[in-house]
């Protein structure tokens, strides 16, 4: 095992909350497999720093895994649902320790528009008119506390309205109980009566006071801004490097499991220290 030397190196405690979640071994499987040859901690340390630093992913530190082994269980783990999987039960122990229960029933969505890089196709990306950014779109849900629920990523010049239908018909799947989503007026018109009518979700526009300028914090909006940002922190999110628009959604997911297991520990040894 490695020692752990880079700021986003998991805890012990962070790795006792993980490694349960994470699929069992094909060695391990009555199907059997051959054995890995790295321990998964390695693994799960190796995509945190690419997140965290924003290196590319040839550029991992030597004592690290190879960097092909790193990014293939990274695919892998994501086309399994491993990645929301572990999203979505760390929410969970937030919510629970909160005093909410388990699931949400009330939202938030947003999006946001990011430059992407040159290793990003013409294919899948867009012009922002209005942002005036050449790049993706990130659409975010998080739920009244700001734990993220699903992300998706687009062209930016895919509008708000219309990506709306694909997150909430995605998110409605995922997450039957939820009711209620709060938004910005450019899910407003078509798209509430839509989502009333084939969804059963209301969707709240939450508006700008009229003659103000500037930066104003608005009921509800503030909370998935707020997340947007958190998001940003990670170096690898502050640009759009991935090929792939999955994998994009999947790192963004990697910088929300690290935010989430870094409270989740930090709310066990403030409990576990006396009085």
């Amino acid at each position: 095992m490695r020692r752990a030397r880079y700021p986003s190196d998991t805890s012990d405690a962070e790795w006792g909350l993980i490694e349960p979640l994470l699929p069992t071994a094909a060695c391990d499987t009555p199907a059997g497999g051959r054995p890995e040859k790295h321990p998964r901690r390695e693994i799960v340390d190796a995509i945190r720093y690419v997140v965290d630093t924003g290196c590319k992913w040839r550029a991992l530190p030597a004592d690290f895994p190879p960097w092909r082994t790193v990014w293939g269980f990274m695919a892998r783990w994501a086309a399994a649902g491993i990645v929301g999987q572990l999203r979505d039960h760390l929410a969970g122990r937030i919510r629970r320790d909160m005093g909410k229960g388990l699931r949400a029933v009330a939202t938030i969505i947003d999006s946001q528009s990011v430059k992407a890089a040159s290793t990003v196709g013409r294919d899948n990306r867009g012009y922002d008119a209005g942002k005036k950014i050449n790049g993706r779109k990130r659409h975010l849900v998080v739920d009244t506390r700001g734990l993220p629920l699903f992300v998706m990523v687009t062209p930016a010049d895919l509008h708000d309205s219309a990506a709306a239908k694909e997150v909430l018909f995605r998110l409605r799947l995922m997450h039957p109980e939820i009711t209620i989503v709060w938004a910005d007026r450019a899910y407003a018109g078509k798209l509430v009566t839509w989502a009333k009518r084939y969804l059963n979700l209301t969707i709240k526009t939450v508006s700008r006071p009229k003659d103000t300028s500037g930066f104003i914090v608005l009921p509800r909006r503030w909370v998935v801004e707020r997340s947007l940002a958190w998001m940003m922190n990670a170096r690898r999110h502050a640009r759009d490097y991935e090929r792939l628009v999955q994998h994009s959604e999947t790192l963004i997911t990697w910088a929300a499991i690290t935010l989430m297991s870094r409270r989740l520990t930090r709310q066990t040894v403030s409990a576990s220290v006396p009085l």
